[in-house]
């Protein structure tokens, strides 16, 4: 074992919406987890993380390189340890929209980064944005373009509220009522899906002033007040708000939306009996859903793999 778990991570609000800067609000999910470990012999998943490893360390070279001024890695390490058989250890699924390439970008900076900024240290409002520039270009090999929010969230292990690009805190959020109806769940899709093609497709989108103005005047307008009211514990302003922002999605994203899953979107906003949204890019993975009434929730979407992840 070479060091500490890492989390994986759920974005409640803001994905796409926190590229143009809306409010956004990201919570640990303690459920899956990873960790640099060693073995040998490996096993074929090891052997192709291990893989995954050596090329994610050339990047790191190439962008110490280009940047000495944000990061530098003891390479020399990193390398001797990918080639005693390093892999990341990892139960987070890929494509699902909950960090698991931020979770491995968190355990590499935590064991291999020079002068790093660690948990224990006063996390003033600078270290924090200097920690998500640094995981933005570092998760940048995985997607392309990062925020460096995913790897943020797994390597602090808190809840972090985005007030806008360059505003973000660590925050709390309102205590679980484990006796509560109501919930925020995981939907699992079944298939997984790719963050790239989705951001490209969204990134088309926003050429288009009529898509622009939506995402401005509906979108990001519903988003910030759902972090809000979540925050603050305003429940039934909440799930207004959340009605709506699935409405928008709903019409606005479709592309990002399985198409198996159209209906059942429609059906929640119909029914009231739970809301759904996006979790992380979208395309597959899981779909995020806010419930005021589990067992109505459960019922609704008989034979579909629900996974309770906080209690209101």
């Amino acid at each position: 074992m070479k060091g500490p778990l890492f989390y994986s991570k759920i974005l409640l609000f803001g994905e796409y919406g926190i590229i143009k800067d809306s409010k956004g609000l990201s919570i640990p999910y303690n459920f899956f987890k990873g960790a640099l470990k060693t073995q040998k012999p490996m096993s074929e998943a090891a052997k192709k993380s291990n893989q995954g490893l050596q090329e994610f360390s050339i990047y790191l070279e190439k962008l110490q390189e280009e940047d000495p001024q944000l990061v530098t890695f003891d390479l020399e390490t990193l390398k001797a340890d990918i080639d005693a058989g390093m892999y990341f250890d990892s139960s987070i699924p890929q494509g699902y929209g909950i960090g698991s390439s931020g979770a491995l970008v968190a355990a590499v900076y935590h064991n291999y980064a020079n002068d790093r900024i660690t948990v224990l240290e006063n996390l003033t409002r600078e270290k924090l944005l200097r920690l998500k520039a640094i995981f933005g270009r570092m998760e940048s090999f995985f997607h392309g373009k990062s925020s460096g929010l995913d790897p943020l969230n797994s390597y602090l292990s808190l809840p972090i509220l985005i007030n806008s690009r360059n505003n973000i805190e660590s925050t709390s959020i309102p205590s679980q009522n484990l006796d509560g109806k109501g919930a925020v769940f995981l939907l699992d899709s079944g298939m997984s899906g790719e963050t790239a093609p989705m951001v490209h497709i969204f990134m088309e989108k926003m050429k288009q002033e009529g898509f622009r103005k939506v995402l401005k005047d509906q979108f990001i307008k519903h988003t910030d007040a759902c972090v809000e009211d979540f925050i603050s514990g305003n429940i039934s302003s909440l799930f207004g708000n959340l009605k709506q922002l699935s409405h928008v999605v709903l019409n606005h994203f479709k592309p990002m939306i399985p198409k198996e899953f159209h209906k059942l979107w429609k059906e929640g906003i119909e029914s009231n009996a739970y809301y759904l949204k996006l979790c992380g890019s979208g395309g597959g993975g899981y779909i995020l859903g806010f419930t005021e009434d589990i067992d109505k929730a459960r019922k609704a979407l008989k034979g579909y793999r629900l996974e309770v992840v906080y209690n209101f």
